[in-house]
């Protein structure tokens, strides 16, 4: 799930900055509420796109105290880009397997 939840984050991520559990709710609105992340896979995860350049961080405060909010860098655009096409032809590939067209 590792790759599939860098993209989800990435994905989330371009639709604006956010801090972790903004981006899980975020996911799990934007599944339909069929996406339900958990804080113990989305923070290490956030760690290491940072880690690598696809994410840059940075503290802010709102009402609820200190939050670190995470943004899409362009190297993480890039990324987002790259694997939202290898998606794609995943996707494609089990569809033609499960036999659906679309």
């Amino acid at each position: 799930m590792n790759g599939q939840l860098d993209l989800l984050l990435l994905a989330s991520l371009g639709a604006g900055e956010a801090h972790g559990y903004g981006l899980i709710a975020r996911i799990h609105e934007r599944s339909g509420w069929r996406l339900d992340l958990q804080e113990g896979s989305v923070y290490p995860a956030l760690h290491k796109l940072e880690a690598s350049g696809s994410v840059e961080s940075r503290w802010a405060d709102d009402d609820g105290g200190r939050r670190r909010v995470y943004a899409l860098t362009r190297a993480g655009q890039e990324e987002l880009a790259r694997k939202a096409e290898e998606w794609k032809g995943f996707s494609a590939a089990v569809r033609g397997v499960l036999g659906t067209a679309s």
